[in-house]
């Protein structure tokens, strides 16, 4: 079903549409009213159309599940939402003023303003980590103020819940992220660290207090590794004005190891409330970036740092098994999905700390996908998500135990293959049909996946005595 056009006086789920507030690449915002609620809203459109991006879908998805679990003062109270299948969106409280962003024109800006800011910053970001949400996204323009001054956090694409599936680290090899704010272990591809936000809290500090950003703003992977073996100018070489404990907190925060960092964001917010309290340092002292000899060091024996993706992910297979269910939605056969989803329940049920990943692969040509849109005008991949959702409607199972996921890639075998190395799964299931030429078709897909899979494979078929539907 393609999305109905909305615009000032459309009506969905007794939302009316009022205005358009924001157009941005990724998604509209667009101001709106309700008989229920007695404060202004605004309602998040994403932008589902052809060309989409699929790290934009999965980020909208993500923050569908983690904003309805946050409260309190430090970020937008939620009030609803809608699924793809319909109208996606995601409705909230309109925040009074402007984003940080607006302040970048006036940098630099004063020190003990920046230390200011950067107590209530923390201190959002402190509540934030109460509630075991990482942001990942922590930059000017995602940063809002109540009229009592406490700092809100918004947009939470990027973000992680540390209780809920991460669908961005599990479907996307690439870091996503601001790339001046990201800290180096998500680089690296870490997401559950909270300490990454302290870094990228540094970051902000140190633009707001200098006016320049401390490892530029680099457009490619090179680029963004170069902060975990090369240090920034100390602040107070830019900006002798710049007290000691201010440049002690900034570079305490810009750590490459967060084991070296604040440990927590309320420290870091009980420091910048009293500057005169911060234990002082060499790094309160320095004015010279590391010699090349010391950086040479660093980027050829790199800091333990490296170890910590493997070691997160070792920790997280021990806790639970993962188990992929590879699905062919192309395939009508009814009584093909009756056994993979009977066969998933036995496992729900004999395992209760399973989590299932129902995954498919939405074919593409060596260079795109063969079109974009399906003859209604819905986004294939959003269709697709749809679909895969419906089949595992049936499945019962614990609140975010079940996700869904799905893949553009030329090979369907590569592509399972890839997410099961990736994502550390423990058991792959998935169908073969029972007509002798769908099956040589599935066949090679799933002999290449038993073949070479690292975990234990399950190929499922109808029960002898069922039929096919007919060709």
């Amino acid at each position: 079903m393609v999305p109905p056009k909305l615009q000032p006086g459309s009506l969905i789920d007794g939302f009316t549409i009022v205005e358009t507030a924001h157009r941005g690449g990724m998604a509209k915002l667009f101001s709106v009213s309700h008989p229920d609620y007695d404060f202004p809203l605004l309602m998040k459109v994403p932008q589902v159309g052809g060309g989409a991006d699929p790290a934009m879908i999965v980020g909208f998805e993500m923050e569908q599940m983690i904003l309805p679990r946050l409260s309190g003062p430090h970020v937008p109270r939620f009030v609803a939402s809608g699924d793809f299948s319909r109208q996606p969106y995601i409705v909230f409280e309109r925040l009074p003023g402007k984003s940080l962003y607006h302040r970048l024109e006036t940098l630099p800006l004063d020190p003990a303003e920046v230390a200011e800011l950067g107590a209530r910053i923390a201190t959002a970001l402190a509540d934030l980590h109460r509630q075991d949400v990482v942001h990942l996204d922590v930059k000017p323009s995602n940063i809002m103020f109540r009229e009592g001054g406490e700092a809100v956090l918004i947009d939470y694409g990027l973000a992680r819940h540390l209780h809920l599936p991460d669908l961005m680290d599990e479907e996307f090899r690439l870091p996503y992220g601001t790339a001046p704010y990201m800290a180096p272990e998500q680089i690296l591809g870490v997401r559950s660290d909270c300490r990454s936000d302290i870094f990228a809290l540094g970051v902000l500090m140190y633009f707001f207090a200098t006016g320049v950003r401390p490892f530029g703003d680099p457009q490619r992977m090179n680029g963004l590794r170069k902060r975990l073996w090369r240090d920034p100018w100390p602040p107070r070489a830019l900006r002798p004005e710049i007290p000691k404990p201010f440049q002690e907190a900034i570079l305490r925060c810009l750590e490459v190891n967060p084991a070296r960092r604040y440990p927590s964001a309320a420290q870091l917010a009980m420091d910048l409330q009293d500057l005169s309290k911060v234990p002082l340092t060499m790094r309160a002292e320095r004015l010279r970036r590391d010699g090349w000899a010391d950086v040479l060091k660093r980027r050829f024996n790199p800091d333990p740092i490296e170890l910590l993706k493997p070691q997160a992910a070792a920790g997280a297979q021990g806790k639970a098994p993962i188990v992929m269910a590879a699905i062919d939605l192309t395939d009508g056969s009814t009584d093909l999905a009756e056994e993979l989803q009977l066969t998933l329940q036995r496992i729900l049920d004999n395992t209760p700390n399973a989590r299932i990943a129902c995954f498919n692969v939405l074919r593409i040509n060596r260079i795109s996908l063969d079109k974009e849109v399906d003859d209604t005008g819905t986004n294939l991949h959003v269709a697709r998500l749809v679909q895969l959702r419906h089949w595992a409607e049936p499945l019962k199972s614990p609140e975010g135990t079940i996700t869904c996921h799905v893949i553009e890639a030329v090979s369907p075998a590569d592509a399972i293959l890839d997410f099961a190395r990736q994502n550390l799964v423990d058991h792959i299931v998935m169908g073969a049909r029972a007509q002798s030429t769908m099956r040589s078709l599935l066949g090679s897909v799933s002999g290449a996946v038993a073949a070479n899979a690292p975990c234990t494979v399950t190929v499922v078929r109808p029960r002898i005595g069922k039929s096919e539907p007919s060709t």
